[in-house]
């Protein structure tokens, strides 16, 4: 194919911080202590820096007994490093690429999250993302107090009123306030320091926020959810969202409906990046990546795939025929689109519960499997028929998986002139190409 029309790939690499696939830590020559090892996961950041790619994406999740113990005891990410103490030390360590955390606003409060990634912005000099999260797993609300979650649609009114006193903190100083006159002794001016003073329904919040405003403004602003009100949080707040659309209709559509909620909220559309999660597996051929997924979907215990399908559906479904079609699934206080995304799936390729706790197990959404060619070849067209703007990867296994993109499929991409071969801003909003916000109480 020729070079796009529409421009160049955003690529975020998504880590949770390694790889979704429940099979991966068992993979050949994978691993197997990624999850939870510094020096593994410095040496996939530089890699990643390497392969030029705008973001290091880390989920987060904030429960463990989130499953039967039978399938628990499979997980690879049944601990990991809380995101905000990992990603200060990644960005000692390199020097361009950004760094998206993960933070609950269901089981945060809104200073501790503005003062943590004000932090992460200065001392990474301007990479950093927020990524808010309302926390669909109701097993996080035991180990914050609650004895049941947070309503779905209060978990959204909630988040709301959560961005705007985070970013109101954010906007506490002018970006000229500090003087740091050592004659006259003045090391701000007060003049430029603003008092936030929120009062709502969820929070009251004095301020200032006790740090400088940050290098970008604010941190980038990505979200994830892809429910109504998931998608009615991204159009009203987001700068990037994080994608579940398994097919290019489904991008397109979902491209389409966020570019008029953008519209209606007086939002251009270059403002929002939407980058679809990508599991992808490289081979030589053909052949050779069909093989990789088929071993790495062979790793899959059948409890662990059950597991994640119950996860998906907000529903238990060990009770389910293995060998029989998926039944009716009634609506939860869980993921409504995760939920909505698997009833989906299951009906498309008319799989029984065992396949599709199989392919849960390993990964259920949008896979690019193939040569670098063929998935150079994949992502062009969703860029060029407008399913995406680029694409979160999910590398197949670490790391072999991230040294065959970053080895193989991004020279290709480049020579395509689809991607960058070098980066020509320092922040994660220069990779993005999206505009530092105006501080709203100072001109």
């Amino acid at each position: 194919m020729s070079p796009s029309p529409r421009g160049q790939l955003h690529l975020g690499a998504f880590m949770r911080p390694t790889t979704i696939h429940t099979g991966a830590w068992r993979y050949p020559g994978a691993w197997p202590d990624a999850n939870f090892n510094f020096a593994h996961l410095k040496r996939l950041a530089r890699t990643l820096e390497r392969g030029c790619f705008d973001a290091f994406f880390m989920a987060d999740h904030l429960a463990v007994l989130n499953m039967p113990v039978e399938a628990l005891q499979r997980s690879h990410t049944v601990t990991s490093f809380d995101p905000l103490t990992l990603l200060p030390a990644l960005a000692a360590v390199t020097e361009r690429i950004g760094l998206i955390a993960t933070a609950s606003t269901t089981f945060n409060d809104p200073y501790h999250v503005a003062r943590k990634f004000a932090s992460l912005d200065h001392i990474s000099e301007g990479r950093a993302g927020w990524n808010i999260v309302t926390t669909s797993n109701p097993d996080a609300a035991l180990n914050f107090g609650l004895e049941a979650h947070v309503e779905h649609g209060e978990r959204y009114k909630r988040g709301r009123e959560f961005y705007e006193v985070v970013t109101g903190l954010w906007d506490s100083w002018a970006d000229d306030a500090f003087l740091r006159n050592v004659e006259t002794g003045q090391f701000f001016d007060p003049a430029k320091l603003h008092v936030l003073n929120h009062k709502g329904p969820e929070f009251s919040v004095r301020g200032p926020l006790n740090i400088a405003r940050p290098v970008q403004g604010w941190p980038v602003i990505v979200q994830a959810g892809a429910s109504e009100a998931g998608r009615q949080l991204a159009a009203e707040t987001a700068e990037v969202i994080f994608a579940a659309t398994p097919t290019l209709a489904d991008g397109q559509r979902f491209r389409a409906d966020m570019h008029a909620r953008l519209a209606k909220a007086g939002r251009e559309a270059d403002s929002l990046k939407i980058l679809p999660g990508a599991f992808v597996v490289v081979g030589d051929s053909l052949e050779e990546a069909e093989e990789k997924r088929r071993t790495l979907d062979s790793l899959v215990h059948y409890q662990s795939g059950l597991a994640s399908l119950s996860i998906a559906l907000g529903h238990d479904a060990s009770g389910f025929d293995p060998d029989g079609p998926l039944p009716e699934i009634p609506p939860t206080n869980a993921s409504q689109s995760s939920r909505e995304r698997v009833i989906a799936l299951a009906a498309r390729e008319n799989l029984t519960v065992r396949q599709l706790a199989q392919r849960l197990g390993g990964y259920g959404g949008l896979a690019m499997v193939g040569t670098p060619v063929m998935i150079a070849d994949q992502m062009q067209q969703w860029l060029e028929e407008g399913g995406s703007d680029g694409f979160n990867i999910m590398f197949s296994h670490l790391p072999e998986g991230l040294d065959d993109f970053v080895g193989k499929v991004v020279p290709e991409l480049q020579r395509r002139g689809l991607f960058r071969k070098q980066y020509a801003g320092t922040t994660l909003r220069d990779h993005l190409g999206l505009q530092r916000p105006a501080n709203r109480f100072f001109a």
